[in-house]
């Protein structure tokens, strides 16, 4: 079994795999339009984290990195990973991609939050988005936290990756927790 992350999942492990590959899935926007009430916000002041949105571009691509669970830890990983991704209504097996392009030999099953479900915000002006994002916090910390870390991984292991929304929310974030004298830490 592999489990695609193109969110917290990139950085944040916690449970035993065989193997990790970078790579991505098509015809998809990562897109911070999910509602966290449990990890980086709290309810009636939910963070923003990212959900996969269907791309009119069948050529869309995002990224994020795989997991090779091995069998005996099946059960265990995906009971933990349907409790830490709750937030989602669906889980999808889709094809990966390697850095090179080419199709991966196995499905990745991928968690996606859809329009239907009571925690999807949907979409939001950046600068409305970044000040709900800037202000909250949750059990997992700041919210800001999360959406650095996303970008950090994307500098590090996919640099050639365009992400223009990640990266645009990434740097009214900044702005705004700059201008509030924020202490941060930022991931560039």
């Amino acid at each position: 079994m592999w489990i695609f992350g193109y969110g917290s999942l990139t950085w944040k492990v916690d449970f035993p795999y065989k193997q990790r590959v970078v790579g991505y899935i098509k015809g998809y926007s990562r897109r911070f339009w999910q509602a966290s009430v449990d990890h980086r916000g709290v309810p009636g002041k939910p963070g923003r984290v990212v959900t996969l949105v269907a791309s009119e571009n069948p050529e869309a691509q995002v990224w994020g990195a795989a997991y090779e669970i091995p069998p005996q830890h099946e059960a265990e990983v995906t009971k933990k990973l349907n409790i830490r991704e709750q937030r989602f209504d669906t889980r999808r097996e889709m094809a990966m991609y390697g850095a090179g392009g080419q199709k991966l030999p196995y499905p990745v099953m991928v968690f996606v939050g859809t329009s239907q479900e009571e925690l999807f915000l949907g979409d939001a002006p950046l600068e409305t988005m970044a000040k709900q994002i800037s202000e909250c916090q949750g059990p997992s910390g700041p919210n800001y936290e999360y959406l650095f870390h996303l970008a950090k991984f994307m500098r590090m292991e996919v640099p050639e990756a365009k992400d223009e929304h990640l990266f645009q929310l990434e740097e009214a974030v900044k702005n705004l927790l700059v201008n509030t004298n924020t202490n941060f830490v930022s991931s560039s």
